[in-house]
């Protein structure tokens, strides 16, 4: 509901425009994260909600994903410019660093986690199901989308990044 004229006259190009729909879209899932409380659950409580609410947000937010994927695609080419995306996401890799300390402080988590290693983890894992439901629904016959599987794939997530993350699952290395 707006003309070329407009969006030339507040973000000066397409270009610019683009970027502020980046920005806004990191900006409201880094909003969303801070409303999880983390640092009033147990630890590993507070990775479950954190892990399922990245899951929720992706299945919710598929616009979200869309556009990481195609920012991918170009090589990162537009955020390379945003001065706030990564801002944006340090909080959530401060929150993992919390967590992970608490854990290892209540001797439950492993030592030594790479707390973007593990946001990648999460991301990915979420990501996938949006990314490719209709791929694995084609290709496996089976609705990724309902809420039966849906549910199965989230706990899945979970406890995927549980087990990973736990001291009884040290590596022997």
């Amino acid at each position: 509901r707006t003309s070329k004229r407009m969006i030339y006259y507040y973000f000066g190009s397409k270009e610019r425009l683009y970027l502020a729909v980046l920005e806004a879209a990191y900006s409201a899932i880094r909003q969303q994260e801070a409303t999880l409380d983390l640092e009033h659950q147990p630890p590993e409580q507070a990775l479950a909600t954190l892990v399922a609410s990245t899951f929720d947000y992706y299945e919710a937010h598929p616009e979200f994903v869309r556009l990481v994927m195609n920012e991918n695609i170009m090589g990162g080419v537009h955020m390379k410019r945003s001065k706030a995306i990564g801002k944006l996401n340090v909080t959530v890799i401060d929150a993992l660093k919390r967590l992970l300390a608490r854990g290892e402080k209540a001797g439950s988590f492993r030592r030594g986690i790479d707390p973007i290693e593990l946001h990648m983890s999460i991301s990915a894992l979420g990501i996938f199901n949006v990314a490719n439901r209709a791929t694995f629904s084609t290709i496996f016959k089976r609705d990724m989308s309902s809420g039966r599987a849906l549910a199965t794939r989230r706990r899945e997530i979970v406890e995927m990044i549980l087990q990973h993350v736990r001291r009884s699952n040290e590596p022997a290395i």
